[in-house]
């Protein structure tokens, strides 16, 4: 987010309105105000006005579905294409419980292989996508890819795309009763530590006896695990969540990748960064 943020106007707590910078697209005249008030969740003023970045629709869109053995061979070829200072517009990666829901849920309009699954977006120009698409594939190969598709179909790229999208309200669909409650959290780890961090999550939620899964951003060490529980059981899933967390820490990682601190992680967020911060 704060990538896309040139400047903004916010009134702080005491009614100073501050705006942050200019409208030039680059500056180092002060402190990094801008950056300061989007990471600070609201808590050092009320934005009144923001300047966004706009950039053009991507030109030439694909989709991209690779499907392997193990999470480690999907994680690993996500790494040889970020190491291979390849561009790619998005890098998710899958688990098979986050499949097999969207399999149960009717919500995707074609049937999908219950295995760790990337999906990839390219866009560029003919030539670019081409070979994108080429060094993605054979990345995947190298690692055991057992499936690779790629489509520039409007269709194709809706279906495909569209079932990334429906995880949550896949995983929703699962539940046994209508007072059971969806949880979830985002921490992110050095990448190489990825593959490690997501089948250790997908242990302790399965051992517990909780509906669960993993989404990943794989392309940047983030990923989101969701839990399905009976309210009842609700803080028993919460606990569960808190130890992926702290996990996270102990790999030089951060309990939060996106949805922020906010009050529920507060405490947690001393742990991370120690009480001087």
């Amino acid at each position: 987010m704060k990538d896309w943020v040139t400047s903004m106007t916010a009134v702080l707590a005491d009614g100073t309105i501050v705006k942050t910078r200019n409208r030039p697209r680059k500056s180092s005249a002060g402190y990094d105000l801008t950056s300061l008030l989007v990471g600070s969740e609201g808590t050092l003023g009320l934005v009144t006005e923001a300047v966004l970045k706009v950039t053009t629709v991507p030109k030439n869109q694909h989709v991209g579905v690779a499907a392997f053995p193990t999470t480690r061979d999907a994680v690993q070829t996500a790494v040889s294409l970020i190491t291979s200072g390849l561009l790619i517009d998005a890098l998710e990666l899958l688990d098979p419980y986050s499949l097999t829901a969207i399999n149960q849920s009717g919500l995707s309009a074609r049937a999908w292989d219950e295995q760790p699954t990337l999906f990839l977006r390219f866009s560029g120009s003919k030539q670019a996508v081409h070979d994108q698409i080429h060094l993605a594939q054979q990345a995947a190969k190298a690692n055991g890819c057992s499936v690779f598709e790629s489509s520039d179909e409007v269709a194709d790229i809706e279906t495909i795309w569209g079932a990334r999208k429906a995880v949550a309200p896949s995983l929703i669909a699962m539940k046994k009763d209508t007072s059971d409650v969806f949880l979830s959290a985002d921490a992110a780890v050095p990448i190489g530590s990825l593959s490690d961090m997501i089948d250790w999550t997908h242990e302790i939620i399965h051992e517990a006896g909780f509906l669960g899964s993993t989404v990943g951003h794989v392309g940047d060490g983030n990923y989101h695990a969701a839990i399905v529980c009976p309210k009842s059981e609700e803080n028993q899933a919460m606990k569960i969540l808190e130890r992926i967390q702290r996990r996270a820490i102990e790999l030089e990682g951060t309990i939060t990748g996106e949805h922020g601190v906010g009050l529920k992680l507060r405490d947690m967020l001393v742990e991370e960064v120690g009480e001087s911060a």
